[in-house]
């Protein structure tokens, strides 16, 4: 254990996620296991930037670990991304005894942990934290698995009203530049096409899908999209084109937005946040910086924080194939 290391401050950076509260809690908590002081840093980089900090202790964190968002509030922040902000950031930490920080976001916070450290070799780990799980080094991201979940019993509830109208609905789900969500939801939900960043499936193919479903006897369908799908500019252009071609078809939109970002995580992201923040506290006290703590094939793994940041988490060809095999 280094003796350097005597308090250890923890943010919340970017969207928030389901689990984060688990984070924090394992974090607090590992800190207090381990002698070490924890200090909660509010309102992510601003809240480092203007000192707004608050000593945590075991009890801070009763009864959070069910709860979705963050207690220490979330924020971005344009000042951090200058020399002078960082510079007044660096000077908070100092005067208040920070020695280190596990930081839980994701591209965007990890980016700044780099350069953070990069201008002052301050300690840093990072903690994946956001519902699109698109980080490269985890299989998991804290948030995504109650995303998930959120996204199918919202779906189920569509389907219900499709069915009941035969009607054709456009879902579309949170993944600017990943379809994990939009992949396993779908499959999880049954729709009959997914549109992903990762697969240009074209305006006409979709067209000869859709026209397919109709004749095998479907008279509902379900079409989950990601947001970042590159067919056409939005879904709402989908849904014109779909109009003028298919006017048999009643076609609606439903955009899940905000709401896949709440509500109480999993029992699995649950287990991940306690799992990774014991891991990100523990790795500091070795001495361990620059890293993200994740999670491969059941495994908590390190990754350099500039890797993390610069990779592209692979979508998996497999399920691909069997959302084509069961939509049929």
């Amino acid at each position: 254990m280094s003796v350097n290391i005597k308090r250890i401050g923890v943010l919340t950076s970017g969207g928030d996620s389901p689990g984060m509260n688990a984070a924090i809690r394992a974090v607090v908590r590992t800190c207090a296991y381990h002698n070490i002081e924890c200090m909660g840093i509010y309102r992510g980089y601003q809240g480092m930037i203007e000192g707004d900090f608050m000593e945590l202790g075991p009890r801070s964190v009763n009864n959070i670990i069910n709860k979705g968002g963050t207690i220490l509030k979330s924020a971005r922040s344009k000042e951090f991304m200058t020399p002078e902000g960082r510079k007044k950031a660096h000077k908070h930490l100092s005067e208040a005894g920070i020695d280190a920080l596990v930081i839980i976001g994701g591209n965007g916070s990890f980016t700044g942990g780099l350069v953070f450290n990069a201008e002052f070799n301050f300690p840093v780990i990072g903690i994946p934290g956001t519902i699109d799980n698109d980080i490269y080094g985890t299989s998991f991201t804290l948030g995504y698995d109650t995303a998930l979940n959120t996204v199918v019993e919202v779906i189920d509830k569509i389907r219900d009203t499709a069915s009941s109208h035969n009607r054709l609905f456009f879902v579309e789900v949170m993944g600017r530049d990943a379809g994990h969500i939009a992949l396993n939801a779908g499959i999880g939900a049954g729709a009959e096409e997914i549109l992903i960043p990762e697969e240009d499936m074209g305006l006409e193919r979709l067209l000869e899908s859709l026209k397919r479903s109709k004749a095998s006897g479907k008279l509902s369908s379900i079409v989950v999209i990601a947001e970042g799908d590159r067919i056409g500019k939005n879904v709402f252009e989908l849904k014109e084109y779909v109009d003028e071609n298919m006017p048999e078809y009643d076609v609606r939109v439903s955009i899940l937005g905000h709401m896949q970002r709440g509500g109480s995580p999993t029992c699995f992201d649950r287990v991940l946040a306690s799992r990774l923040g014991v891991r990100a506290v523990e790795e500091l006290l070795k001495g361990t910086s620059n890293y993200m703590v994740g999670v491969l094939k059941d495994e908590i793994v390190l990754t350099p924080l500039e890797n993390a940041i610069k990779g592209k988490s692979q979508i998996d060809k497999e399920l691909i194939r069997v959302s084509d095999i069961v939509s049929i």
